[in-house]
């Protein structure tokens, strides 16, 4: 059992020191400036951008109910005291994403884009430490979210500031936001559940990768009859991402519960 544990940390960790040394080779990639131009610019009801500033709502209504999954009295999700503190970064950071992208979308340029990206890293550091929490231990998730918490909002100032420079580099944000979700997986492959809820944290990542897909095809979606763009269908699929990981959280009964059924039984922990 401990040999094969080490492989698997061997495997994960070469992946990401990999891949770190793989972006650290290629040259540095400054901001598109085309990245600002969003197809959909329609003001509505007053609002520049209206659509691309509307469709960040949801991303405070899934943060709001994730929060209460938590920490609402009695319907705490989360076995042990201190796991629950990685989800809870995830969830700050996605009600804080509503705010910084609507900000960026009022006026799209790299300035207001600091303050999109700002909160997005400490949802996806919240993701990485909750999934190392319950699949690998609640110890070690506890010793590397400040670290990472750092690396992530260091990541998105560095890229800023070279940018500010005339020189702009998205790599260390690019790994960052790649290599978390990438780990995500690898761990989800890697290591047997302790807790159920597997198929909604493949579901989120699907629907992550989904709206990156919008994200990319902006314009083409918006041409089909002007009604919505790709990117508004992004926000929309990235908070359904987030709304997967609140329905994990309270498909799991309560903390009683779960401490006696599932840590008791984890061959019953599957998808």
């Amino acid at each position: 059992m401990y040999g094969r544990s080490l492989w698997r940390h061997a495997i994960v960790v070469g992946s990401l020191v990999a891949a770190a040394a793989i972006v650290r080779a290629s040259p540095p990639v400054a901001q598109d400036p085309a990245y600002h131009q969003m197809a959909d610019r329609r003001p509505m009801l007053g609002i520049p951008n209206c659509l691309n500033v509307l469709s960040n709502f949801p991303f405070a209504v899934v943060a709001a109910l994730g929060l209460a999954a938590l920490f609402r009295e009695g319907g705490n999700r989360v076995p042990d005291q201190w796991a629950r503190w990685p989800y809870a970064v995830l969830f700050i950071g996605t009600a804080l994403t509503t705010v910084g992208s609507a900000y960026y979308h009022l006026a799209p340029d790299n300035d207001r884009l600091l303050w999109d990206r700002l909160p997005m890293t400490v949802g996806f550091v919240g993701l990485l430490t909750a999934v190392v929490s319950e699949r690998i231990s609640p110890r070690l998730a506890q010793r590397i979210v400040g670290p990472l918490l750092a690396t992530g909002l260091g990541s998105v100032v560095w890229w800023h500031w070279t940018e500010l420079r005339g020189h702009g580099d998205l790599r260390a944000y690019v790994l960052l936001q790649y290599g978390s979700l990438s780990a995500v997986l690898l761990l989800l492959f890697l290591y047997p559940p302790h807790y159920r809820g597997t198929a909604y944290l493949v579901a989120a990542l699907g629907l992550y990768a989904l709206a990156k897909g919008f994200e990319e095809t902006d314009g083409a979606i918006f041409a089909l009859g002007e009604i919505v763009s790709g990117h508004s269908l992004k926000h929309l699929a990235a908070a359904g991402a987030v709304a997967c990981l609140v329905g994990m959280l309270r498909s799991r009964p309560p903390k009683g519960d779960l401490a006696t059924t599932l840590e008791r039984q984890p061959c019953q922990c599957g998808v």
